[in-house]
């Protein structure tokens, strides 16, 4: 069988890993899922006990969770490598750093917006604090990002690699949650226009918004949750 991600929507950091998929080149399918209304209860949670995207069926069948996890599954199966590099190779350990970098402290650090976000009935003065907190929170990660990239037109290299699909679908956060000043982080900024321009991500980003686009034909279509969760699910 193919591979099957299960990635989130709305905003989810599962749409970088779609454009990984997508520019791995091999078979497999995708599987929708509302964070907002599908994931916290108890058939989701048969998938993933954490009730978290995203969630990786493997070829075997078997269920793979956690971004860093199903990126390290992608690397390994990258034998033309369009994502990744050789193992041993001194990129091969910066795209490493990176990725642990933005999967820890960088994606962490919006917590606080995210609980103020979801919890609006609280007090305001609660809620104040942790828009407060997680702003300085997302702005000091930022400004650690912004000295880490180099002179690359990707975060590891010329071209799109695990790095940057890991850190792309997180950092549309900012505008979001309007966390950060843009122009504060110029590097980043181009960075980030890069990443958004390549048609990989161009692709992931029309599948999280519902769109049909054509890609590469490496996706062989969607798989309905019902569907997964009934074949798969403890």
């Amino acid at each position: 069988m193919e591979p099957i991600l299960l990635y989130g929507f709305p905003l989810g950091s599962s749409m970088g890993l779609v454009a990984a998929f997508e520019r791995l080149g091999q078979p497999y399918r995708l599987c929708r899922v509302d964070m907002l209304t599908e994931m916290k209860n108890d058939a989701y949670a048969s998938i993933n006990g954490r009730q978290e995207t995203p969630v990786l069926i493997t070829d075997k069948g078997r269920m793979l969770t956690e971004t860093m996890a199903i990126a390290a599954w992608l690397e390994a199966r990258d034998t033309q490598r369009r994502i990744s590099f050789d193992p041993r190779s001194p990129e091969a350990d910066r795209m490493h750093q990176l990725m642990a970098f933005v999967n820890t402290g960088f994606t962490a650090a919006f917590s606080p917006l995210w609980v103020a976000l979801e919890t609006e009935s609280a007090e305001p003065a609660l809620l104040a604090t942790l828009r407060d907190f997680g702003r300085k929170a997302v702005t000091e990660r930022h400004d650690r990002l912004e000295a880490m990239i180099g002179d690359t037109d990707f975060l590891v290299g010329d071209r799109l690699t695990l790095a940057d699909t890991t850190l792309i679908g997180v950092a549309r956060w900012a505008e979001f949650h309007k966390a950060v000043d843009g122009a504060a982080h110029p590097r980043l900024a181009v960075l980030r226009g890069r990443i958004e321009a390549d048609p990989v991500v161009q692709y992931a980003q029309a599948i999280e918004d519902g769109e049909k686009p054509a890609g590469s034909g490496a996706c062989l279509g969607h798989v309905p949750l019902a569907e997964v969760i009934e074949r798969f699910g403890a």
